[in-house]
C-alpha cells in the first residue's frame, strides 16, 4: 500500500505554481498506457488522437480513465486516448505548458494560481464533485472542531492548500502543526495527534492499525475545490473542441462503467502499478461509492463529470481569503463549462 498516493493532488502544487518559461524544457516522460481494444467498423475511420496524464501512478482515483481505454470506451467515441501516468517526478503542469501532453488529471487551486501567472491552460471538467483530502483522527474526535490543542500532521502541500482554510474555519494556529512525512507512525503513537489523509488511501491502513479512528472529508465542512480536475491548454480547445467533447463525453461513461464493473481496468491498473493489490483497489471503489465523490453534488442531476462557476467562485474566495491568490486574478479564466452540462446560472 503506497499510502503517500495523496500526493496526486497536492504534491505538485507548490512546485508548480512558481513555474516559469525555463523549466518547461527537459521534462521526462513517463511510461504510456494505450487504448487497447477496437472493432473491425471502428478501424476503418482514422481514430482522434489524445494523450492525458494523471496525476500519479495508476490507481482507483484514476479507474473511469482507464476503464474507458481497456472496454473500448473511448473507441466508440472515434478517440485513441494514451494515458501517461504521474508520479512523484512528474510535474503535470510543466508538461502540459511544454505541450508533452494534451490533458491532464490536476487541482483547482494550482490552476488558479497557475492562471494568476499567465498559464494558457483551463480546466474542462472534473473527476470528483468533491476533493477526497481530509483529516484522520483518534477516536475520542467526533467532528473538526475539536482539533483544537490537537497536533496536526500537515505536509508542506497542505500547508499552501487546504490547511489554510481549516484553520481559519475552526479558529485552529499555526503552532499545532508538525510534518506529514507519510508516515503513519506519529500518528499512531500519540492520540494527541491527528493527520492529513485521503479518503481512498491512508485510511485504510489508518483503520487496520487502529480500528477507532475516524476519518472527516473536508468537503462535508465546506471545502470547495473538486478533485481530479481535468484540464487541457487553450491552444487545445480553439484546436479541437469536438475531440474534448467526445473525450470528456466518453470519460464519463467510462467511469460509469468503472462504478458498476471495476474489473477491466483494474486489471491495467494492476499491471502498471503491483502496490494496487485487490484489496486496495476495492477500498478505493468502496470510499468513492460511499463518499459520492463521482456522483454526488451536481452530478447527481446534470451528470459525471460536471462542474459550476459558483464552485469555482467560492475555491477562488477561499484561495483570495486565505492568501493564496491575488483579488485580481481572472478566476474565470480558469475554467470553461462549454465541455459539461449546465448545472445552475452563472455568477455575477
Amino acid at each position: 500500500m503506497n499510502i503517500r498516493s495523496n500526493l496526486s493532488r497536492t504534491f505538485l502544487f507548490s512546485s508548480a505554481v512558481v513555474l516559469s518559461a525555463s523549466t518547461l524544457v527537459g521534462c521526462n516522460k513517463p511510461a504510456e498506457q494505450h487504448a487497447a481494444t477496437s472493432s473491425e467498423s471502428e478501424a476503418q475511420k482514422p481514430l482522434d488522437q489524445l494523450t492525458l496524464t494523471t496525476s500519479w501512478y495508476p490507481q482507483a482515483e484514476h479507474g473511469g480513465f482507464y476503464q474507458a481505454a481497456a472496454t473500448g470506451i473511448y473507441k466508440k467515441y472515434g478517440l485513441d486516448v494514451t494515458i501517461k501516468q504521474g508520479g512523484p517526478q512528474v510535474n503535470g503542469m510543466t508538461l502540459l505548458l511544454a505541450k508533452n501532453t494534451d490533458i491532464i488529471i490536476n487541482y483547482d487551486l494550482q490552476v488558479l494560481k497557475g492562471v494568476e501567472q499567465g498559464f494558457p491552460v483551463k480546466a474542462i471538467a472534473t473527476s470528483f464533485q468533491y476533493d477526497p483530502q481530509g483529516i484522520i483522527t483518534h477516536g475520542d474526535v467526533n467532528s473538526l472542531a475539536d482539533l483544537k490543542g490537537k497536533t496536526i500532521l500537515v505536509a508542506t502541500s497542505g500547508q499552501t492548500s487546504w490547511w489554510p482554510w481549516l484553520k481559519a474555519k475552526y479558529n485552529l494556529n499555526d503552532g499545532q502543526v508538525r510534518p506529514y512525512t507519510f508516515n503513519l507512525q506519529p500518528f499512531l503513537a500519540d492520540k494527541n495527534t491527528a493527520q492529513q489523509g485521503y479518503a481512498t488511501s491512508e485510511v485504510l491502513p489508518a483503520k487496520k492499525a487502529d480500528p477507532d479512528s475516524k476519518f472527516f472529508l473536508f468537503a462535508h465542512d465546506g471545502y470547495p475545490a473538486y478533485g481530479g480536475t481535468l484540464v487541457t491548454r487553450d491552444d487545445v480547445i480553439a484546436a479541437k473542441p469536438d475531440v474534448i467533447k467526445r473525450f470528456i463525453k466518453a470519460s464519463a461513461e467510462g467511469w460509469k462503467s468503472y462504478l458498476e464493473n471495476p474489473a477491466p481496468a483494474n486489471a491495467i491498473i494492476k499491471k502498471e502499478n503491483p502496490q494496487m493489490t485487490d484489496e486496495v483497489l476495492s477500498f478505493a471503489l468502496d470510499q468513492i461509492k460511499e463518499l459520492k465523490l463521482v456522483t454526488g453534488g451536481d452530478a447527481e442531476t446534470s451528470g459525471i463529470g460536471v462542474m459550476t462557476e459558483a464552485r469555482w467562485k467560492a475555491t477562488r474566495d477561499m484561495m483570495v481569503a486565505s492568501g493564496l491568490l491575488k483579488d485580481q486574478t481572472d478566476w474565470k479564466k480558469a475554467f470553461t463549462l462549454q465541455f459539461v452540462p449546465p448545472a445552475t446560472k452563472s455568477v455575477k
